[in-house]
């Protein structure tokens, strides 16, 4: 074989040697992109993980929040009744119903896009994961500082309870909104059993700190039709006559020390005179 052949081969070689070199830096250059995108992912995992237990104690303390003006309209009810004042009453719910309802909707209509951010960066580690089965030593520490398994499971639970938060958050402001009747005024159409049951939400706190296991209700409904009335009226009238029942078991248990003081409730039709609504809220002890 001549010289001038060897030297081509050899050329050709060290040719071949720079392309692979270059192929090689390549895909060295784009594994570290893709750890980089992958550490990313992980900060990024972390901070919405963060901004939804921030949300969740936010949830919480709104909850705490509602509880605490509960039981604030439980002292307020009293001194409006006694100096004949029920109207303001309704005026001061309708107006903290609004101002709960405003942050916790905007929680509760977010709460599904944030799960499902949560779960697309999730489901972006776990494919990661199994095009790159072995991370740098970076990413496998980081891995198990975030417990990735944990944070996954522990994500449910937590938009889970969130939930359950917000929507009972949710219920408690539409029974404030029906006792206020905030979307009604005047005479109209309404139904009974709704306006006494949002008058019994707003007296639960004192209904539950009873000594010792709270007041039992008794509900005796018959199947009553909506009827003409003045709902924001008639709810100020139930709370006027329920307060009265619990202050008389408070005498009547302070005397007797009764452990199971309870309330019975009755709403009927009246036939005498005509179909006028009748009621019976009898407390014993």
């Amino acid at each position: 074989m001549e010289p001038t052949d060897d030297l081509t081969r050899i050329k050709e070689l060290e040719r071949k040697v720079r392309t692979l070199e270059r192929k090689l830096m390549r895909s060295e250059t784009d594994r570290q992109e893709l750890e980089k995108a992958s550490e990313v992912r992980e900060v990024v995992l972390k901070n919405v993980i963060r901004e939804l237990e921030e949300s969740k104690i936010v949830l919480e303390d709104r909850g705490d929040d509602l509880e605490a003006t509960l039981t604030n309209l439980k002292t307020l009810q009293v001194k409006l009744v006694e100096s004949e004042k029920m109207s303001a009453l309704g005026i001061l719910v309708a107006g903290i119903a609004h101002e709960i309802n405003n942050p916790v909707s905007f929680i509760y209509g977010n709460m599904p896009y944030a799960k499902a951010h949560v779960q697309d960066l999730l489901r972006l580690i776990r494919l990661y994961q199994q095009q790159y089965p072995e991370p740098t030593a970076a990413v496998r520490h980081e891995l198990d500082a975030i417990d990735l398994e944990f944070l996954e499971y522990d994500s449910a639970r937590m938009f889970q309870s969130m939930t359950v938060g917000a929507e009972r958050i949710r219920e408690i402001v539409k029974s404030l909104r029906t006792f206020s009747r905030l979307d009604e005024s005047g005479f109209k159409v309404a139904d009974i059993h709704e306006g006494l049951e949002s008058t019994l939400v707003i007296l639960n706190s004192r209904l539950k700190s009873f000594y010792p296991n709270g007041i039992q209700l008794i509900k005796e409904y018959s199947s009553l039709p909506s009827i003409a009335c003045y709902p924001g009226a008639l709810n100020q009238v139930f709370l006027n006559i329920i307060v009265n029942a619990i202050d008389s078991l408070e005498e009547r248990v302070a005397l007797d020390h009764h452990p199971d003081p309870t309330i019975a409730f009755g709403l009927n039709l009246s036939k005498k005179n005509g179909s006028k609504l009748a009621w019976l809220i009898m407390p014993w002890a």
